[in-house]
């Protein structure tokens, strides 16, 4: 699919600045929104919005279908009576330039659940048909989710293959008699959901209403400690004792010497095909419920993926094994139509990988940091470009652009870089970059706020295979000013987005 000429912002919201120690849809967000629009973007690029597990990624969350209850606004449940004023006299000192996760969780889940009590204990009709709504339209996902999160909890947080027998292999009456036992548990996951769901209704609306579009992301790969594989064990190679036999990375590459150990558990995807890809099918479905467009991470899986076995300590001992291919798409197309999709199509590509893109027409991802370590042939280097792709200065497994030119590139990249922008000292390298992607021929231009703002690899969002300390950056509300709006809106206007 074709999409207009645009531009905008990647930006995930846990980064928007709070009083609460965590971005979430609260004021900010739309302020945020307003700023985009001011400064005459387009688009707002996010990460994905679930529940997130060890080391905070949003990459590896406990359900392909939920969303971080952590972004519920406290805010917004004040204004619907289900937080009173006195709940939130108390406020630790939390970081204002980043994400304390232990802090947060400590400090909002239980005034989550103080809204829940308030919400058991005012039902109204509205809202009680409402919620009831909401739960019978996503039950497919949110009834073992809701049991998931209430099992894990009382599990002391073990892995779910950690589980009691019965429980992990999900007999009929043991979980019978968990669905019994936890029930007003299984009822607060339920309203954490709903709450989320409505919230970002509402925050969605009013993007698109202020001509907006949000681009979302779906991983391809799923946590194993989730919802997701313990609710369906057959979709994944697991042994007889619920643990992954082969499990998801890349080999060697940019980022790094030894390839990068995702550890996710692989799809059966002779069994998704035999199911009709359902499980997808409806992934994408509340997926685009939620955003208008969706970024597939590491599309390439999708032609053939690194595989490998589960006892190796890195991905350099993998092998390609082929994917669903064609099969998964014509599947979703055949039940929802075209659908609005950009392929993540970096890494080890190939002519099939290609060829899958193109025969859907995605548009790929050519990002800017890569295109000054060869010559004038680098498929990243703008005068490259077809115009059915999105142009990043970097995204969030990259270093700023700042960070970048200053500590990542080598001196032959910053020579050819310097020499490509014809400038003299690159003073303003990040400004540069943003005035390349928003001046080429690229259907969209999306930059980092962290670029906008000039910010350093302090601001860095995540580095890939760094397991913990990732994902906590934070912008605060000083950092953004009007100097950069209109300066982004100037050139915005001039190249035509």
């Amino acid at each position: 699919m074709r999409f207009p000429r645009s531009s905008g912002i990647l930006l995930h919201p846990t980064s928007l600045p709070s009083q609460f120690g965590i971005g979430d849809i609260g004021k900010e967000a739309y302020r945020f929104i307003d700023f985009l629009s001011d400064a005459g973007q387009k688009l707002w690029q996010i990460l994905p919005l679930g529940p997130t597990g060890y080391g905070n990624s949003p990459y590896a969350c406990f359900s392909a279908f939920a969303g971080n209850p952590l972004l519920i606004s406290f805010e917004e449940l004040l204004h619907q009576g289900l937080l009173q004023h006195s709940d939130l006299t108390d406020i630790p000192d939390f970081p204002k330039n980043e994400v304390d996760y232990k802090a947060v969780i400590n400090f909002k889940y239980p005034l989550l659940q103080k809204s829940f009590d308030y919400f058991k204990n005012n039902f109204s009709h509205e809202i009680k048909y409402e919620f009831n709504t909401f739960c019978e339209q996503n039950i497919s996902w949110l009834d073992d989710y809701a049991l998931f999160m209430s099992l894990k909890s009382a599990y002391k947080e073990k892995v779910w293959n950690k589980w009691d027998k019965e429980i992990s292999q999900r007999q009929p009456e043991a979980i019978e008699k968990a669905a019994q036992k936890y029930a007003d548990s299984i009822l607060f996951y339920k309203y954490l959901q709903y709450q989320f769901f409505k919230q970002w209704s509402f925050l969605k609306k009013y993007a698109n209403e202020k001509n907006i579009s949000i681009i979302g992301d779906i991983p391809i790969f799923i946590a194993y400690n989730s919802a997701d594989v313990w609710s369906h064990p057959s979709m994944f190679y697991l042994d007889k004792n619920g643990n992954p036999t082969v499990v998801a990375g890349v080999p060697p590459d940019y980022f790094s010497s030894t390839g990068q150990l995702w550890g996710n558990p692989l799809y059966r995807w002779d069994i998704m095909a035999y199911n009709k890809y359902n499980w997808w099918i409806n992934r994408f479905n509340i997926s685009l419920e939620l955003v208008d467009i969706l970024r597939i991470d590491h599309f390439r899986g999708f032609e053939a993926y690194w595989e490998i076995p589960a006892h190796e300590k890195t991905a350099i001992h993998g092998r390609w094994v082929k994917g669903p291919g064609a099969d998964l798409f014509y599947a979703i197309e055949k039940t929802l139509g075209k659908l609005p999709l950009i392929a993540e199509d970096l890494g080890v590509i190939t002519p099939e990988v290609e060829a899958l893109r193109d025969q859907f027409n995605f548009p790929g991802m050519k990002i800017l940091h890569f295109a000054f370590g060869s010559d004038a042939d680098n498929q990243y280097l703008p005068h490259n470009f077809p115009r059915n792709c999105v142009i990043y200065s970097g995204t969030h497994d990259n270093d700023t652009t700042i960070g970048w030119f200053s500590n990542s590139s080598s001196s032959q990249e910053k020579e050819y870089a310097l020499a490509y922008l014809d400038k003299i000292d690159g003073s303003e390298i990040h400004w540069d970059l943003i005035r390349l992607s928003l001046s080429s021929v690229a259907d969209m231009a999306i930059f980092p706020l962290q670029d906008l703002i000039g910010l350093g690899s302090k601001a860095r969002m995540n580095l890939p295979g760094k397991a913990l300390g990732n994902w906590k950056w934070r912008f605060t509300l000083q950092m953004l000013n009007d100097t950069y709006k209109n300066k982004l809106k100037e050139m915005t206007l001039l190249y035509g987005r």
